[in-house]
């Protein structure tokens, strides 16, 4: 399945490569939230919120409304994912907030499993030279995605596999990697990471993973 990513950032969106370096930037909205109204998920993450420099819940709130959502992004509390939950996303996503002190925060991860179910929760892999990257992947860990499967997956309905490398290169995701993480865990798994290609998305898909587009679809390489 092809998820769509709207990525925000200043009130805008945004496509990034490699987290970092500000590729295209759009505010018609409207024309995007049409566009994407056919695909049965779409991806929303506040990289201001994110990286603690901002929000952009507004904008978010518009569009869950809309389309069926799974939205990220500086959610680190139980309050703060009970409050995106009840703005009408699908699913919510977390990743820093389950790495405290560089150890993994299963702890945190029950609690949130416990109260709301682990159906609306995906857990965030992403990824830099092998270790987890956190707060909006500006910071470096001694982690790795498959430490956080092995402690993570009692608690969660799904994992987010982001291969920060090929972020926004439109150079494909590397197969063998995410292969390696699908062998990894039984939970449902949906990978970014420079995905680029139709056959690229339905190969991902006869080996039971979501692939999350955003460059390729903006740049028109992929038809929305």
């Amino acid at each position: 399945m092809l998820i769509p990513s709207i990525d925000l950032m200043g009130g805008k969106i945004v496509q990034l490569v490699q987290g970092e370096k500000k590729a295209l930037e759009f505010d018609n909205f409207e024309y995007w939230i049409e566009r994407f109204s056919k695909y049965p998920l779409v991806q929303v993450i506040d990289l201001d919120a994110a990286r603690g420099t901002g929000s952009n819940l507004a904008i978010v709130n518009q569009i869950v409304q809309r389309l069926n959502c799974q939205v990220g992004g500086g959610i680190r509390t139980l309050e703060a994912a009970q409050r995106v939950l009840n703005l009408g996303a699908r699913r919510i996503i977390l990743g820093s907030a389950l790495l405290e002190s560089g150890k993994i925060n299963t702890q945190f991860a029950a609690k949130l499993a416990s109260t709301l179910g682990t159906a609306v929760l995906v857990f965030a892999l992403d990824s830099r030279g092998g270790r987890v990257a956190v707060d909006g992947w500006r910071k470096n860990t001694d982690v790795t995605a498959f430490e956080m499967i092995r402690s993570l997956e009692p608690f969660c309905g799904t994992f987010l596999y982001t291969h920060i490398e090929t972020e926004g290169l439109m150079g494909g995701i590397p197969m063998e990697t995410v292969c390696a993480i699908r062998q990894a865990t039984s939970r449902r798994l949906v990978v970014a990471g420079g995905i680029t290609t139709q056959q690229e998305i339905d190969c991902l898909d006869a080996l039971g993973m979501d692939a999350v587009v955003g460059m390729a679809l903006y740049s028109s390489r992929i038809s929305a």
